[in-house]
C-alpha cells in the first residue's frame, strides 16, 4: 500500500489511512487517502465546521442581505471578512457583521425571544436593506429554537422583508462542505422560483459556483457578455438575494466550483430540466476550452474563439516570461477544495512548477481522484492534515513555495517558505487570461522576494551578500520583452463602471502611466 506515516502522527495510526505517495504505474484505487470523514479525535483538524462552510463560502457572497448568526458572537467573527468577496454595493456584506449574542442565560432559557429583536432592530438599522439570512449555529440548534417560526412571524409583521433561513449548524457534517450542501438545498427548495425575471438575451446561463474573489467574477462576466449571454444570477458572488430567486428561467447551468455548488446544479436540473456544463477559469488551456463548450452550447463558438485568440495573443508572452523564470521550482498546492484539482496540472504545464504534494482540508474522494490523477509520480497527497503534518511535510519535501490559506500560510512562514493565499489570493483576480498571468507574477515576487531570500541568514554569524536582495533586478534587466509588455497585466484597464481592482492597483503601482 502507498500510504505514509507521518512521524508526528504515529501516536494516532488511524492517520496513516489519510496520507498517500503517488507511486509510479499505480492507478487511483490503490493510490487514494480516506477523506471525507469525521476528523479523528486527538489530530487537531484545521478544517471549518458545517455552518462556517454555509456562511462563509456560499451564503455572505449575497450583496443586498443581513447575514445573521443565530449563536454566540464567537461564530460570526470567525466568518466575517476572512475572504475577499468583493461586491458592486460598496461592500456591504462585508464592512458589517451580525450576531445575536447569545450567553449562558439564553442557553437555559431559550433565545427566542432574543433573535426576534435582533432581526427588527437590523432592519431598522438598515432600511434600504430588505433580505436577511439567518444561520443556526451549534448552541442555538441544540437548545431547539425554532428559527423558522420566528422568521415568518417577522415576516408577517414587516411584509416588505423576505428571510431565509439556513438550519446549518456546525456539527451538521464531518467538515464546512456539509454545509456547502445543506445550504444549496434549502435554497433552492426554499428560494428558487419565487420571482421571475427579465429575460433579454436568446443564452441564458446561471454561473454558478462562484464567488467573485477580489473580482474574479468580473473577469468571467466580461467574456460572457462578449459572446452575447446573459447572466441570469451567480451563485453567489456578488450576486441579488432576488436574482438568485430566479435561477429556474436560466438556459444552462455553468459551474465552476463544483466541490461546494454541485449540489443546487443537481437540483436544477432535476427539478427544471437545466442542463450542467462544468467549466475551468483557471489556466490558458482550461479556460479556453469552458469558453468554446459554453459557445458550442449555444451555437456561437466563433464567439468564443474569437475572445481566446484576442487574449492569448496578449497575454501568452507574458505567460512565458514568467514559467521561463518558474520552471522546476517546486509548490505544495494545499487549498482546500476544488483548487486542488483545477490547478494541478496546469501550473506544472503552464507555469512549469512542480506539484510535490497536494492536500484538502473537505474535499470528497472525487476532488482526491481528480487531484491525483492530474499531479506526477511521487506527489504526497494528505486528507485533512494538521499544523504538525504540514510541517514535517515541508521539511521533508523543501517546496520553493506553498498555495493553501492565510493559517498554514503563516506557520509556513515562521519556517522560511513563502505563501500565497489559495482561499483569498494576494494581487487577484486570478481567473482569466490577464488574471493567470497575474497568478504567475505573485509566484514569482514570492519566490524571488529578497525579504524570503535574506531571511534564511544568521545576521549573527552568516556572511550577508550585498547583491543578494537583487537576483529579481537582474532578471529583469536580462529580460527581452519590454517595459510596456512586463508591466501590462498591471495596468490593463478595464471597461464599466465596476472596477475592482482599480484602487489596488492605484495604490501599489501609482507612478505607472496606462
Amino acid at each position: 500500500m502507498p500510504y505514509h506515516e507521518f512521524e508526528c502522527s504515529k501516536c494516532i495510526p488511524e492517520r496513516k489511512m489519510h496520507a498517500v505517495i503517488k507511486g509510479p504505474g499505480e492507478d487511483l484505487t490503490s493510490a487514494l487517502p480516506l477523506g471525507y470523514l469525521n476528523t479523528i479525535p486527538g489530530s487537531i483538524s484545521e478544517r471549518g465546521c458545517a455552518y462556517c462552510g454555509a456562511k462563509h463560502v456560499i451564503g455572505t457572497p449575497m450583496k443586498d442581505v443581513i447575514h445573521i448568526s443565530h449563536g454566540p458572537v464567537g461564530c460570526t467573527y470567525d466568518t466575517w471578512q476572512t475572504k475577499r468577496y468583493i461586491s458592486d454595493n460598496d461592500n456591504f456584506q462585508l464592512k458589517y457583521t451580525y450576531a445575536t449574542d447569545v450567553k449562558e442565560k439564553h442557553i437555559v432559557f431559550g433565545a427566542e425571544k432574543l433573535l426576534k429583536q435582533n432581526i427588527i432592530e437590523a432592519f431598522r438599522a438598515f432600511p434600504d436593506i430588505k433580505r436577511m439570512t439567518i444561520y443556526q449555529t451549534c448552541a442555538t440548534a441544540l437548545i431547539g429554537d425554532d428559527i423558522d417560526a420566528i422568521a415568518q412571524e417577522v415576516m408577517e409583521e414587516m411584509p416588505d422583508v423576505d428571510i431565509f433561513v439556513c438550519n446549518s449548524p456546525g456539527f451538521a457534517g464531518p467538515s464546512q462542505s456539509g454545509g456547502h450542501h445543506k445550504i444549496n438545498i434549502a435554497w433552492v427548495n426554499r428560494k428558487v422560483g419565487t420571482v421571475e425575471p427579465e429575460i433579454t438575451s436568446d443564452y441564458v446561463i446561471n454561473y454558478v459556483g462562484e464567488y467573485n474573489i477580489q473580482g474574479d467574477q468580473e473577469v468571467m462576466l466580461d467574456y460572457f457578455n462578449r459572446m452575447g449571454i446573459q447572466v441570469l444570477s451567480t451563485f453567489t458572488g456578488n450576486g441579488t438575494y432576488d436574482g438568485l430567486r430566479s435561477m429556474h428561467k436560466a438556459h444552462l447551468n455553468v459551474l465552476e466550483c463544483a466541490r461546494s455548488a454541485e449540489y443546487i446544479c443537481n437540483e436544477l436540473r432535476v427539478r427544471y430540466g437545466i442542463p450542467r456544463l462544468d467549466i475551468d477559469g483557471f489556466g490558458f488551456e482550461p479556460l479556453s476550452a469552458s469558453l468554446l463548450k459554453v459557445g458550442r452550447f449555444f451555437g456561437i463558438e466563433d464567439r468564443a474563439q474569437a475572445i481566446i485568440d484576442e487574449e492569448t495573443a496578449r497575454w501568452k508572452p507574458e505567460l512565458d516570461w514568467y514559467k521561463e523564470r518558474l520552471n522546476g521550482k517546486k509548490v505544495c498546492l494545499w487549498p482546500g477544495g476544488s483548487k486542488l484539482w483545477h490547478w494541478a496540472h496546469v501550473i506544472h504545464d503552464e507555469m512549469g512548477v512542480d506539484v510535490v504534494s497536494v492536500y484538502t482540508k473537505f474535499g470528497h474522494q472525487g476532488d482526491m481522484e481528480k487531484g491525483i490523477a492530474r499531479c506526477e509520480v511521487g506527489t504526497l497527497a494528505i486528507d485533512d492534515p494538521n499544523e504538525l503534518e504540514g510541517l514535517e511535510a515541508m521539511e521533508k519535501l523543501k517546496p520553493d513555495i506553498i498555495f493553501t490559506g492565510k493559517r498554514p500560510g503563516e506557520v509556513a512562514k515562521k519556517v522560511r517558505v513563502p505563501y500565497l493565499n489559495a482561499h483569498a489570493y494576494h494581487n487577484g483576480p486570478w481567473k482569466g487570461f490577464e488574471g493567470w498571468v497575474r497568478f504567475a507574477r505573485d509566484i514569482y515576487n514570492a519566490i524571488y522576494s529578497p525579504i524570503h531570500q535574506l531571511s534564511g541568514l544568521d545576521i549573527s554569524k552568516d556572511e550577508i551578500p550585498t547583491e543578494h536582495g537583487f537576483v529579481t533586478q537582474r532578471m529583469i534587466s536580462d529580460a527581452t520583452l519590454s517595459h510596456e509588455v512586463r508591466t501590462s497585466a498591471m495596468v490593463r484597464e478595464y471597461t464599466g463602471k465596476y472596477d475592482p481592482i482599480a484602487d489596488l492597483r492605484k495604490k501599489t503601482y501609482p507612478d505607472l502611466k496606462k
